[in-house]
């Protein structure tokens, strides 16, 4: 009876292994190309202090790279914010009224976390790694304190060289 089941295992195993080598070389794909286009977009709830609770999501690469195509800081907030706010949707001209309302840092959070469900800050999953020891990243020289300094510029009282 054991026998039997790993013949069986084993002629699995061999159909499966062919049927791949087939497609590999005739150029069959094994993902459902559909896959690639259906919309994978992450989202999640920020709290706007005085506000409520806006609900926001990652940006695809066509709209990150819309982004880019807007020049100064200003209008590349407003072009995050209109593309990631999903409740409420905004325009990009109700994004500058919120920020012409806004207090200094009101729209960080926001505009933070679109960036990080888009894959586009050091602090998203995508980016963040450690080093294999725990140090510096490669390329980093790190001074020890004795050596460490200011370029020759006066240090503030209380401070040693």
């Amino acid at each position: 009876m054991f026998a039997i089941v790993e013949v069986v295992a084993l002629l699995i195993l061999a159909h499966l292994t062919a049927t791949l080598f087939i497609k590999a070389t005739l150029g069959v794909s094994t993902v459902d190309k559909e896959l690639l286009f259906k919309p994978r977009l992450p989202e999640a709830d920020i709290e706007v202090p005085g506000i409520g609770t806006v609900r926001v999501r990652g940006l695809s690469r066509i709209e990150a790279i819309h982004v880019n195509e807007a020049s100064g800081t200003e209008a590349i907030e407003r072009r995050i914010i209109a593309l990631g706010m999903v409740d409420p949707p905004l325009t990009e001209a109700e994004a500058g009224r919120w920020q012409k309302a806004a207090t200094g840092g009101e729209l960080d959070a926001v505009s933070t976390k679109i960036g990080e469900l888009s894959g586009m800050l050091a602090t998203s999953e995508k980016a963040a790694y450690k080093s294999d020891d725990g140090g510096p990243s490669a390329g980093v020289r790190t001074l020890p304190s004795s050596q460490a300094g200011d370029a020759g510029r006066a240090l503030a009282d209380g401070d040693e060289r």
